[in-house]
């Protein structure tokens, strides 16, 4: 049975922010907060979540000493993404008003707290936000998003390889995936599971024909092949900026907004990627109000979930950390 339980209320309220679950702690990085300046440049602020104390920290500002090292600490943004490749997060991408959208890989050691900027080299996708990312083995694959430069959606694969810090533009064979942003990938075994997101019904190209497809894309890293799928319903309405993530070899999606609905969610679903079945979950207890835009991290057998906004206008953020818990989560002891 799964059950829902409010965990915090007055915690930041964000939007468009990223988190990583480090063991029993998930770190929050940036995202927009209505009524704060992202007019003026300053650094990214680092929000922590202790799922043990069930408090709320918030990091010290990085003292930088001279031009270079503040250029190692990310400025405030939002739309970007973090993961988690042993004791280091990667963030990359997002925007801020003054700057606009960065292409600049920081680094962030979990156990310093310290930012730092590896020297990159090969292919570096173009500045954007509203991308995926998502980690197999020691790579970070890049998909989609909003690029600033070219002015419309992408539907290209960029891969960094850790081990190397280079970067490479994937030739992907079949038939990709549409041209979306704020969307969801999710690493499952070998291949990456890409749901929802808003696409045009003209091409990558913004002409305001939005479009929000229900369908899995599934792309195999192995064969760097995108595979054709076609699901059982029923399915789950077309959305994005949702939240998804993988528990033993199936994912799940939770809330999100489709603008041509004019509707936002708090529907959470499981799809099987072995049957190509989608199943919606009916968790007890009160559950988060609709949203989109929030994040979750599973940490042990709980999936933390905390932030978004509820209506078209960000003046309703929310600030309440959730959880849902299930037998189907729990980890052996």
């Amino acid at each position: 049975m799964f059950r829902w339980s409010v965990h915090l209320e007055g915690g930041p309220r964000r939007v468009n922010h990223a988190a990583v679950a480090v063991g029993h702690k998930v770190f929050s990085f940036g995202g927009y907060c209505s009524g704060e300046d992202y007019e003026t440049l300053r650094q990214i602020d680092v929000h922590v979540f202790n799922t043990v104390s069930l408090r709320w920290m918030k990091l010290p500002p990085v003292r930088t000493l001279g031009h270079e090292r503040a250029r190692e600490v990310p400025y405030m943004r939002y739309g970007h993404t973090a993961v988690l490749l042993d004791d280091t997060i990667y963030l990359w991408g997002g925007r801020n008003d003054t700057e606009g959208a960065c292409n600049v890989l920081y680094a962030f050691d979990v156990n310093s707290h310290r930012w730092f900027t590896p020297k990159v080299s090969g292919t570096v996708p173009g500045a954007r936000d509203g991308h995926s990312s998502c980690v197999l083995k020691k790579a970070m694959y890049i998909f989609g998003g909003y690029e600033q430069l070219a002015d419309c959606f992408s539907n290209d694969i960029h891969k960094l390889d850790t081990t190397e810090m280079v970067w490479s533009l994937i030739n992907a064979r079949g038939t990709p995936a549409r041209w979306r942003d704020f969307h969801s990938a999710t690493i499952i075994g070998t291949k990456m599971f890409v749901f929802g997101g808003r696409a045009d019904r003209f091409g990558p190209f913004h002409s305001n024909n939005e479009i929000y497809c229900n369908k899995i894309k599934v792309f195999d890293t192995e064969t760097n092949c995108w595979l054709s799928t076609t699901s059982i319903l029923p399915l789950p309405d077309g959305r994005r900026s949702h939240s998804a993530f993988s528990y033993n070899g199936e994912l799940y999606i939770f809330g999100g907004y489709n603008a041509r609905l004019d509707r936002h969610f708090n529907d959470l679903w499981k799809f099987n990627p072995e049957t190509v079945s989608w199943n919606k979950i009916e968790p007890k207890g009160k559950g988060p109000c609709p949203r989109r835009r929030q994040c979750c991290c599973m940490v042990g057998d709980r999936i933390i979930l905390f932030g978004g906004t509820r209506t078209q206008f960000e003046d309703v953020m929310q600030n309440s950390c959730y959880s849902v818990q299930s037998g189907a989560f729990r980890t052996p002891t």
